[in-house]
């Protein structure tokens, strides 16, 4: 039972965390170029918890960079870049919506690669939850969202759920810490590289809500939301792991709504309904049932 509450806390702080990235982004997009924004933010998380593991001894032993660095490209630099581009022309909200599709996409894609079972159960969850989800993004696209913006999302989504299955695929043992940084840290360098050849340092505003904007991404974000998220990805499968994110769409828009002022439509509202009881049917045997944390955590 114990376990059972610890595990309930961790999802609702990440489920926080995750979403308020959204509105945080729109803060950072007013000061700074995306791509030279994230290029600093992972490079100082990643340092941060790679120094935290020296400290701790576990970059002694050889590890598997080579992997950890394709986790990275995909989880971050590719996911993220992509999607900060794309949510320059976009809403907050229609960004949190559009990457809660993530377990439609991870639970079908991983019958085939991971051999996960898709029970019907399941799959009427995961039906439910992009019909709500398709019913939010088609009345926000009606009412002038930019659709190139809506596009670099979706791919953005794609890398996402091709880092999800990577992680599962390649089963890494070292420590969260370890692969979370150098995920971090090689993600930082890529996008950064790209900042300084296609954007202009000039463009950087460097005042308060510049340096909040970057403490907040750097800390509760890319420290605190990712490795919830590698945590609790490492306690079940990928499908009622990734299930976490179709809690994000009803957050991530009241979050969105409440301090950036963007419009919530009857539409918006509706659509979490499918959404709530496909989050229930998906995930109520697999991820409501961890393993017991003692014998899992690293």
């Amino acid at each position: 039972m114990k376990d059972k509450r610890i595990y309930f806390f961790l999802i609702g702080l990440f489920v926080l965390t995750w979403s308020s990235a959204f509105v945080a982004t729109k803060f950072a997009l007013t000061v700074c170029p995306p791509n030279l924004f994230l290029g600093f933010r992972f490079i100082a998380a990643g340092s941060i918890l790679l120094a935290v593991a020296a400290v701790k001894g576990q970059l002694r032993a050889p590890l598997p960079w080579a992997r950890i660095a394709i986790l990275g490209l995909l989880n971050q630099a590719a996911y993220y870049g992509l999607a900060w581009a794309g949510m320059e022309t976009t809403s907050s909200g229609l960004a949190t919506l559009i990457t809660s599709l993530n377990p439609v996409l991870v639970s079908v894609a991983a019958w085939p690669v991971l051999g996960e079972s898709l029970s019907p159960r399941k799959a009427a969850g995961l039906v439910l939850g992009l019909t709500g989800a398709a019913l939010v993004v088609r009345d926000r696209i009606a009412f002038g969202e930019d659709a190139h913006g809506v596009m670099l999302i979706s791919v953005a989504l794609l890398c996402m759920v091709a880092g999800t299955l990577a992680f599962k695929k390649f089963n890494l043992k070292e420590s969260l810490i370890v692969v979370v940084g150098g995920q971090q840290l090689c993600a930082g360098v890529t996008l950064l590289a790209v900042g300084l050849g296609t954007e202009r340092v000039t463009d950087i505003s460097v005042d308060m809500t510049f340096w909040l904007s970057l403490v907040w991404h750097i800390g509760v974000v890319s420290i605190g939301a990712f490795s919830l998220w590698f945590y609790l990805l490492s306690e079940g499968s990928a499908t009622s792991a990734s299930s976490l994110h179709f809690l994000m769409p009803p957050v991530g828009l009241v979050m969105s709504w409440l301090i950036l002022h963007e419009p919530l439509r009857a539409a918006d509202l509706a659509g979490t309904v499918p959404i709530g009881i496909g989050i229930w049917l998906v995930t109520r045997r697999a991820a409501l049932v961890p393993r017991p944390i003692s014998q899992t955590a690293k």
